[in-house]
């Protein structure tokens, strides 16, 4: 598995690629088991009330939360290429810039254990 993680304004987003050979997620609307690259992430979006406060940036945001939308692929590359157009978009959605959004990739060595 890789963690591709966003980090921007004081907070952090982090979704994961699974790779060929591991276990995606299987649940209503997950990608077909056949693909090789599964990417799962959290989506967002800012609200007037409601929703969870999160600091972005110092301020309060209050943002309403989607269900995964599982993508698979099948390339690595296809798959961490969407993964970062993915975090840049929904820090977008909560107003910080694509710019500002630093995003590193990582293997998950604790899920290996």
């Amino acid at each position: 598995m890789l963690l591709v993680r966003g980090s921007a304004a004081g907070t952090t987003l982090t979704g994961t690629v699974y790779e060929r050979g591991e276990d995606a997620p299987s649940f209503k609307g997950a990608p077909d088991e056949d693909a090789a690259y599964v990417w799962v992430c959290d989506e967002f979006y800012a609200v007037e009330s409601g929703g969870l406060v999160q600091q972005v940036a110092g301020e309060d945001v209050h943002v309403a939360f989607e269900s995964p939308m599982p993508r698979g692929f099948d390339t690595r590359e296809q798959a961490l290429s969407a993964a970062r157009e993915h975090v840049r978009t929904q820090f977008a959605r909560i107003g910080v810039a694509a710019d500002e959004v630093s995003i590193s990739v990582e293997r998950d060595h604790e899920r290996r254990r």
